[in-house]
Order: C-alpha cells, then sequence, then structure tokens
C-alpha cells in the first residue's frame, strides 16, 4: 500500500496550538468572579472514549486510568499522547490515521504511535507507517499483542517523572550479578540458566564441582547444555603444546624461560 500523494499536503495543514493565554492580573479579575482552577488528571492515564471496547484496557493494571475528553487515545501527564492503531485495521481504514493526526496538531512533547501488529505480513504497512512517523515527528512503538500494548502505555506512565539513568543500562558492581554475567556467556546458558544454578548450588565453587548428572537435574537444562556447561568449567583455559611465539616478537604471558629455550632448540633443528 502506497502513501497518497495527498498525505504531504496533509502535512501542510497540521496547525500549530498556539500559546495559552496569560491569566488575567488581580487589577483585571473583579471580586468573587474570579474562575474556580481545573483540577489535573496527572496521577492517571487519561483514555479517549473512542477506546471503550480496546482489549488492552484489560490489561493496564499497574497504574490507575480513566477516561476522559482528550485528543489523542492516551494521555500521560500533559506532555505524552498516544494514538493506537492496528495495523489490520489501518489496511481497512488507511484515511484513519492521517485524520487522526491532523486532530493530533503539534500538540504534546512526546508523541507515540503505538501500533499493534495483528497481520501475518505487516511489513508494507509498517513501511509506510515508519515514514509518516517520521514526518510528523512521531516515535514508532510496536506491540504483537493487548497485553504488550497495555505494558508500553503503563511503562510510559512509570517512567515518566523518572530521570534517564533509571533506564539507561547499568554496569552492575554487584558480585552475584558478575557470577550471571560469567555464566551465562557460555554459549548454551542464559541468565535464567544462570540463576537457576546460584539458586540450586548456592556458590559457583559448588557449581564448578557438580557432576554433569546433577546439572542436567537443573529445570531447564538438559543432558546436552549439562554437557557443554561441564566441559567449559573444566577445560584448561591454556592447553600445553598449543604455546606459539606471537607475531613481532610478542610472547604470551604464560611462557616462561625454559619454554623459549626449548622452542629455540627445535628452531636451530
Amino acid at each position: 500500500m502506497e502513501i497518497e500523494d495527498g498525505f504531504d499536503d496533509l502535512l501542510g495543514e497540521v496547525e500549530v496550538p498556539t500559546s495559552p493565554k496569560k491569566p488575567k492580573s488581580g487589577e483585571d479579575v473583579v471580586a468573587g468572579t474570579a474562575p474556580k482552577p481545573t483540577a489535573t488528571k496527572t496521577h492517571c492515564v487519561l483514555v479517549n472514549q473512542k477506546q471503550r471496547g480496546n482489549p488492552l484496557l484489560k490489561f493496564i493494571t499497574s497504574v490507575p486510568w480513566e477516561y476522559d475528553e482528550i485528543v489523542p487515545d492516551y494521555e500521560i501527564g500533559k506532555t505524552i499522547g498516544i494514538l493506537f492503531l492496528s495495523l489490520r485495521y489501518h489496511n481497512l481504514n488507511p484515511d484513519y490515521i492521517n485524520n487522526r493526526l491532523k486532530e493530533l496538531g503539534k500538540k504534546y512533547d512526546l508523541r507515540v504511535l503505538l501500533v499493534q501488529v495483528d497481520l501475518k505480513d505487516p511489513h508494507v504497512a509498517l513501511k509506510n507507517l515508519t515514514r509518516i512517523c517520521l514526518l510528523t515527528d512521531m516515535t514508532l512503538m510496536l506491540a504483537w499483542s493487548p497485553e504488550e500494548s497495555a505494558k508500553i502505555i503503563e511503562n510510559y506512565k512509570i517512567y515518566e517523572n523518572k530521570p534517564p539513568d533509571r533506564i539507561m543500562e547499568k554496569i552492575e558492581n554487584d558480585p552475584h550479578q558478575k557470577i550471571i554475567n560469567a555464566l551465562s556467556s557460555i554459549k548454551p546458558v542464559n541468565k535464567t540458566d544462570a540463576m537457576t544454578l546460584i539458586t540450586k548450588f548456592g556458590t559457583l565453587e559448588n557449581i564448578i564441582k557438580a557432576t554433569e548428572q546433577r546439572l542436567a537435574d537443573c529445570p531447564g537444562f538438559g543432558v546436552t547444555k549439562a554437557k557443554k556447561l561441564h566441559k567449559a568449567l573444566h577445560e584448561p583455559f591454556l592447553k600445553r603444546g598449543q604455546m606459539k611465539l606471537q607475531s613481532n616478537d610478542e610472547f604470551s604471558e604464560e611462557i616462561c624461560l625454559e619454554d623459549i629455550e626449548k622452542m629455540e632448540n627445535e628452531g636451530k633443528k
């Protein structure tokens, strides 16, 4: 499905919202006639009435939400607006997202298009939606089920006011985490397997001393995985007889003087 040529004209029609009016000063407000301040609903996720019946709503359980008269489908605070779109619905109504984007205008600092992928071959539709997002300053988020869609909305709310370092990669200094990282670096072992090993054996020493049969008895393991893990934990780091002089006269740290003399004598022969 190709994007219609009229879409670029649509982008030009998107209106930039005007700045909010400044409140009147005390001199301009007659005593007793000042309007009451409106309460802001920033404690929960606001949901557009159009989303009634969307299956993802029953999976939003970690944060509160309620219906409200808003422009996007979901509003997080006053800075995040989320539009929801099903790929199947998009194929049936290709103009729908264009009209919603026109309504949204330039509102919100962070504008998200949450797309639920429910087609067997979504590549063409996703390519077009990616282009639309690039042209309209939208962030494209993909989910493959209502549960995933709800989790994305929940995470936006949970991390709404959190500093960036909360979601940045951290260097773990915890010895427990270091053991998990070391074990999971062995090809057949993942982090879940590493945690299982620590839970069952308690220490790295006990894991190394364990037999193949005891390793195979761990949940998620089998004979093949246990055998590979046991071999990785017991084979020497440097095998004798395989030490060779490196190029550019660089030597391995494990080569001693006797080894060098022996290799020199063999070279003379």
